[in-house]
């Protein structure tokens, strides 16, 4: 399988919501896009499927983002299958059941970091070793996906979540500014209130429906239109934009 006309892109959590959306829209875009997912192979594989028959390049690459082991086998894979990676979106994430900090376990928070914020450390770095002219590469672009949380803390709810989000903010800026010099781009997006599965899994499966009035635009978005977002963030219509945080949050 050859690379994309764009070059090869990792989409972490590719199998759902906002990172499907971005993988479908990335391969029509001219990217052969790795698919990763932990668990569910049905969704990857259903996305993957989707962008073959489209006329796109994609594979499944499965891995819990939170694991070193299996990031650099799965990192490995795509080496193997698509060839020298040039974009990475690290989209992987989680939310827990809502309550206040000092209803939480620190079992809670070790997952929430874990997976928010030293899984996109650890994808990022194994993205720059391969793409920076640095290493022999020629440079790519890397999106993060913060949230809107980052800057509303989730009072109640999501603090836990709100303050790894905090942590990708400023990962994005500190990255952005080491290997702007080398090639890469790093930028993030940071969606509001999005229609996805993710916040059946807070328990809160009305929760756009619930809080679109506190939206200006007094609805909540699309992980299509997040994907716009990010997909023009890898682009080269995006060349001299590097250590930005891109609302994507109807105004919120």
């Amino acid at each position: 399988m050859n690379a994309g006309s764009n070059g090869v892109l990792l989409v972490t959590g590719g199998g759902r919501g906002i990172g499907a959306a971005t993988a479908r829209l990335a391969a029509r875009e001219g990217w052969a896009v790795a698919v990763n997912y932990t668990a569910n192979s049905l969704a990857a594989d259903e996305v993957v499927r989707a962008i073959r028959a489209d006329g796109g390049s994609a594979i499944t690459a499965q891995a819990d983002v939170a694991d070193e082991a299996q990031v650099l086998r799965m990192f490995g894979k795509i080496d193997a299958k698509l060839g020298r990676l040039t974009g990475l979106v690290n989209n992987a994430g989680v939310v827990d059941v809502t309550a206040r900090v000092d209803e939480m376990s620190a079992a809670r928070w070790k997952r929430m970091f874990d997976i928010n914020v030293f899984g996109s450390f650890l994808c990022a770095r194994e993205a720059v070793r391969r793409m920076s002219t640095r290493h022999g590469g020629e440079g790519g672009a890397i999106v993060n996906v913060s949230s809107a949380a980052a800057r509303i803390g989730s009072p109640g709810q999501y603090v836990d979540y709100a303050a790894a989000k905090g942590a990708i903010d400023t990962f994005t800026i500190g990255l952005a500014k080491e290997v702007a010099a080398e090639g890469i781009r790093v930028n993030a997006v940071r969606p509001g209130l999005i229609e996805t599965e993710i916040h059946a899994s807070g328990g809160i499966p009305d929760r756009v429906n619930q809080l679109k009035h506190q939206v200006p635009m007094q609805r909540g978005g699309t992980a299509d239109e997040v994907a716009q977002a990010i997909v023009w963030l890898l682009s080269p219509a995006a060349s001299y934009t590097t250590m930005s945080l891109l609302d994507v949050s109807g105004g919120r």
